[in-house]
């Protein structure tokens, strides 16, 4: 039973529609020269099924959390610390904290939403095909860079950078500037081997440590702040009660009857006063 669900889970995952003509060149290769060189089907079998198992896409459960910043690829944490921002990220000045994320041949290649969110600038760098794992490959490697929108006061933008890798010769990104993104939604691919970069503010803490594997989609990050948001509700908040509960007590000051005693009273010292003019003492 275990076994039967491993491969129901693992291996029998849908496939990402970019996958497919890889998948058929590599099955096409394998029987046209296993016909005429039998032996070869020994090395084109395993390579055509690595080859579907590389475009494997399987599904993801996205915490509902919408502070939550989420892993946007599978594989290890490379690291979490500041860096210097790159220049096609349009973010505000300031310090900012890069969270790598490196992929293997063998890990998902299907890049997702770190949060919910409008893509509000789009850069695609042409450079080298340095092994991704290195530090200088953020500058140095082809690259495409998008600067989402997060809805959020406390952190309105934050930037997540495709990279491509020692054997990736190529990023695939279905998205474009203006279009709107679900938290853990598909929106591109590497292939072959690459790494995957979010910038977030540094004086936000990082849930993650270098060298944890993470699972696009799921893996959580980080967490946006609520503080400003619940500051500022509370601040606008406190006013219109206060205003309000005085309007309310002085209308019911105003509406509320005056004591019969009262009234008797200032009957009584308009009597007297129109008494003096008319030169008459009232009675009683």
């Amino acid at each position: 039973m275990n076994i039967y669900r491993a491969i129901k889970e693992e291996m029998l995952v849908p496939i990402h529609p970019a996958g497919w003509p890889f998948i058929a060149l590599f099955f096409a290769i394998t029987v046209m020269v296993g016909l005429f060189f039998e032996p070869f089907f020994w090395i084109g079998i395993p390579a055509s099924l690595w080859c579907v198992y590389f475009f494997r896409n399987p599904v993801r459960v996205t915490p509902p959390d919408p502070l939550a910043l989420i892993a946007p690829a599978d594989g290890r944490v490379l690291s979490v610390g500041e860096a210097e921002l790159p220049p096609e990220l349009h973010l505000p000045e300031g310090r900012w904290r890069c969270i790598s994320i490196f992929m293997n041949v063998f890990d998902v290649h299907v890049n997702r939403s770190p949060i919910a969110g409008k893509v509000a600038d789009s850069h695609y760098v042409k450079g080298a095909f340095v092994n991704a794992s290195l530090d200088k490959a953020n500058i140095d490697n082809e690259r495409l860079a998008l600067t989402l929108e997060t809805g959020h006061a406390s952190v309105p933008k934050i930037g997540c950078v495709q990279i491509a890798g020692l054997v990736a010769r190529r990023i695939l990104c279905d998205v474009d500037i203006g279009d709107k993104l679900a938290a853990g939604q598909v929106y591109g691919l590497i292939r072959f081997g690459s790494r995957v970069d979010i910038w977030l503010p540094a004086s936000i803490d990082a849930l993650v440590l270098p060298g944890q594997r993470t699972l696009a989609g799921e893996t959580i990050l980080a967490k946006l702040p609520a503080m400003a948001k619940q500051a500022k509700a509370k601040t606008e908040t406190k006013p219109v009660q206060k205003s309000g509960n005085k309007t309310v007590a002085k209308a019911k000051k105003s509406a509320r009857p005056a004591p019969a005693k009262t009234a008797k009273k200032t009957a009584i010292n308009v009597a007297k006063k129109s008494g003096k003019k008319s030169g008459k003492r009232p009675k009683g």
